[in-house]
């Protein structure tokens, strides 16, 4: 049995490419995960695959994504089936509904609003739209019990701006709703933090931690690392109108993070190899890669904040392709080697890994 840990990305209705990857992962019974750091999108769908495996093995936590997925996109179940079908036949391409979406009225209105009114002056009341639909993915299994993968959900802390990973216990439906609190969209989350004694309050977790590496290293014996990433780390055109800008400083913060984490991780490995640390003073990690980077190139943060239809049709097909050519080109890698070549994300494509 090959075992590794995910860390999933997120990326709002994105994340639907992850569900994707998942859905992909779990037809390969001789592979198990052993832990799953999350944030945002990559929480929900981390709650939803440890709910669904707890209630039904590898079916349940197929069920569970598919059911969170097709209720945040306002379709039935028992219809699902044909109407991707359909919308596979009849949609326009990822670009061309991305700009739709960007271009819209609704959408054109919603950024003014947020822009000039707080969730505060807004929402008053603290309504949160993804509250039923979390709890109702919580009811399907206890996510906070010992057997399954263990989760591992960040969110920032508002006062201080650091990290907090939310585990065992303390994985509720505030603490995965706080992992995605978007602050233009939401009112911070508020939970009790034991160690402090106060309640305090929490946004993305993306902004420290898009996702979290770090707790992966002392929460799971696992070494081999599993990354989907959902927000491309290039993008070749440059950006030149006001959308295009702030979709490029939305993902370029959202990588930093993890990009810090990945060389840490990188030096690390290299000292080893090299013999320059002990052995037995650090332990190698080795990471691997899902992502379609040309897909989410096409998009911007308009089609991340649109639950579409159409489009989480495509990401969920162009996630599932993209795990199935990672377990044909790179499945015999875990346990064994890295498959991520660190020298080209950090120094550019033509950059060659030594090793």
């Amino acid at each position: 049995m090959k075992k590794i840990n995910l860390a999933l990305q997120g990326g709002g209705a994105h994340g639907a490419f992850t569900w994707g990857a998942l859905d992909r992962l779990l037809d390969e019974e001789d592979i198990e995960v052993e832990a799953i750091s999350a944030t945002s999108a990559g929480a929900m769908n981390a709650t939803a695959f440890k709910a669904g495996w707890i209630s039904g093995g590898r079916a349940g936590a197929k069920q569970a994504l598919a059911d969170f997925w097709l209720r945040l996109a306002g379709v039935d179940g028992h219809v699902a089936e044909v109407l991707g079908d359909w919308l596979r036949m009849v949609a326009p391409s990822p670009a061309v509904l991305s700009r739709m979406l960007e271009f819209s009225p609704t959408a054109l209105a919603a950024e003014g609003v947020t822009r000039a009114f707080s969730p505060y002056q807004l929402n008053p009341t603290g309504y949160h739209p993804l509250r039923s639909v979390v709890d109702e993915m919580m009811a399907v299994g206890d996510v906070c019990v010992d057997t399954g993968p263990k989760l591992l959900i960040a969110a920032t802390n508002v006062r201080t701006g650091r990290v907090r990973v939310f585990s065992g216990d303390e994985v509720t439906t505030d603490a995965v709703l706080a992992s995605a609190c978007l602050p233009t969209l939401f009112q911070a989350v508020e939970i009790d933090d034991p160690k402090t004694g106060r309640r305090e309050a929490y946004w993305d977790g993306g902004y420290m931690g898009n996702p979290a590496l770090f707790p992966l290293f002392s929460r799971s014996s696992c070494r081999d690392i599993l990354i989907v990433h959902i927000n491309p780390i290039v993008r070749e055109d440059l950006p030149f109108t006001s959308t295009e800008i702030l979709n490029r400083i939305n993902e370029i913060s959202f990588n930093s993070s993890l990009l810090k984490e990945l060389r840490a991780i990188d030096l690390v490995n290299r000292l080893i190899e090299e013999g320059i640390l002990p052995e037995g003073r650090m332990t190698e990690n080795r990471l691997h890669s899902v992502a379609d980077d040309d897909l989410m190139t096409q998009l911007g943060v308009a089609s991340k904040m649109t639950p579409s239809k159409a489009l989480m049709v495509q990401l969920k097909d162009a996630g599932h392709a993209a795990m199935h050519r990672f377990l044909i080109a790179h499945k015999g890698d875990i346990g064994k080697r890295s498959s991520m070549n660190m020298r080209a994300l950090f120094d550019g494509p033509d950059a060659r890994d030594p090793r």
